[in-house]
């Protein structure tokens, strides 16, 4: 039985094959994961009484390195999804030049009606759950959906209780006492946000000032407003689950939090005027971030996007349809795969860090991801000049050559047979 989610994800890779010609075994490895792995994960609840979860870990490809990808927490979490996810993995450190593979995992449950105590047990179970499988040089997970620091935290703790010695670099996006590394916290929008300025005037931005809006007032979300907004960008609409808000003379993201804080949503504030999450994705501005939810963006409502450049902080916020109508409007998208993978990058500095013992300042952490980024991002804007492809197919290309060079370099049929 096909998995619509996973085949949407897989068109990607078809498009970049058009491209670029792999070499058989590469797409034959690409097919499916390397290897899935479902558990069952028991805690004692606060009340005395027992529940088992259910989780996953997809460990999509080790071809350029250790799977590398976020555990979520959500009553929506399925195995298909996962395998989903550590597929994009697997293309987003490829195309972010990231000695990774691809994974992910992921718990079925509702974490906002666990306890604090509940939800410590319920990381140690499923850690221990999933420890044959991950380790620093296999498996490098790290927070995703409703997953955190803190939990994190706990990961590595239990992780190295379970191996008998201190194990920082099994897992990242950890406290900083524990071994994670500064810049983490904006890491995503930063790198969004950075990929952005490199492209700017090869996407037809020019030098003005440019107005934005976000979908999608999170830790991702509020981050590339501070960081934008500070690089003299105008964020004229932001919005969260309830709804958006829009100031024609620009919106402080600081006090937007504040307001949030306070009330528990952006809408309401002072001197704005309410708008709809539709209404903000149909906004002419500048540049729209979606930074919410996958699928905001489809055949139903791309042809109203009127801003000049999408830029992706979601993961998979335009389907298929929808960015293929796009495409024919000229509307650039900084793909997800690129945009977003400032978080992976920097995961990828803390494992680094933690490998060797030496951790960095919050100003060198910046500048190794501003480069890091930078390189990615001209890469693939030339590759998808040469080939007059949209970003995104360019970024898979870009991928898919990577991953391809590395199976050729292990020898393939073609290097292996006779006459």
């Amino acid at each position: 039985m096909s998995d619509p989610i996973f085949e949407q994800a897989r068109k990607r890779l078809d498009a970049a094959l058009k491209y670029y010609k792999a070499d058989s075994e590469t797409i034959e490895r690409l097919r499916s994961p390397k290897s899935a792995l479902q558990v069952s994960v028991p805690v004692r609840m606060d009340n005395g009484s027992l529940k088992i979860f259910e989780g996953y870990r997809v460990q999509y490809s080790d071809i350029l390195g250790p799977a590398k990808g976020g555990i979520r927490y959500h009553p929506n979490v399925s195995f298909d999804e996962v395998k989903t996810l550590a597929f994009w993995m697997t293309f987003k450190c490829a195309a972010a030049g990231l000695p990774y593979g691809g994974g992910k995992g992921g718990v079925i449950v509702n974490p906002k009606e666990l306890s604090l105590a509940e939800t410590e047990r319920l990381s140690r179970a499923y850690i221990a759950a999933i420890s044959d499988v991950i380790g620093p040089d296999v498996d490098i997970p790290a927070p995703d959906v409703y997953t955190n620091p803190m939990i994190m935290g706990w990961m590595v703790d239990e992780y190295s209780k379970i191996k008998r010695s201190w194990q920082p670099a099994v897992i990242t996006g950890k406290p900083i006492p524990l071994g994670g590394s500064l810049g983490r916290d904006d890491a995503t929008a930063r790198g969004g946000f950075y990929s952005l300025q490199c492209l700017r005037s090869k996407l037809g931005l020019g030098s003005g000032e440019l107005t934005v809006a976000i979908q999608g007032f999170g830790n991702a979300g509020l981050h590339f407003a501070r960081i934008a907004k500070e690089a003299g960008y105008k964020i004229v609409a932001v919005s969260d689950s309830r709804g958006g808000i829009y100031s024609a003379a620009g919106l402080d993201p600081e006090a937007v939090q504040s307001h949030k804080d306070s009330t528990g949503s952006v809408i309401g504030m002072a001197k704005t005027d309410k708008i709809s999450n539709d209404d903000i994705l149909n906004m002419k501005v500048d540049v729209l971030v979606p930074a919410a939810l996958e699928n905001v963006v489809t055949k139903k409502n791309a042809e109203k996007i009127s801003a000049k450049v999408v830029v992706e902080l979601a993961n998979g916020p335009i389907d298929n349809e929808g960015d293929a109508i796009l495409h024919e409007k000229g509307i650039p998208v900084i793909p997800d795969i690129l945009a977003n993978a400032g978080g992976v990058t920097v995961s990828y500095f803390e494992w680094v860090q933690n490998r060797q013992g030496y951790y960095w300042s919050v100003k060198e952490v910046h500048e190794k991801l501003k480069a890091s980024m930078e390189k990615a991002s001209l890469a693939i804007q030339d590759i998808s000049s040469s080939n007059k492809t949209s970003l995104r197919t360019a970024a898979y290309i870009s991928a898919l050559k990577r991953i391809d060079e590395a199976v050729r370099a292990k020898g393939t049929e073609k290097q292996f047979s006779v006459g």
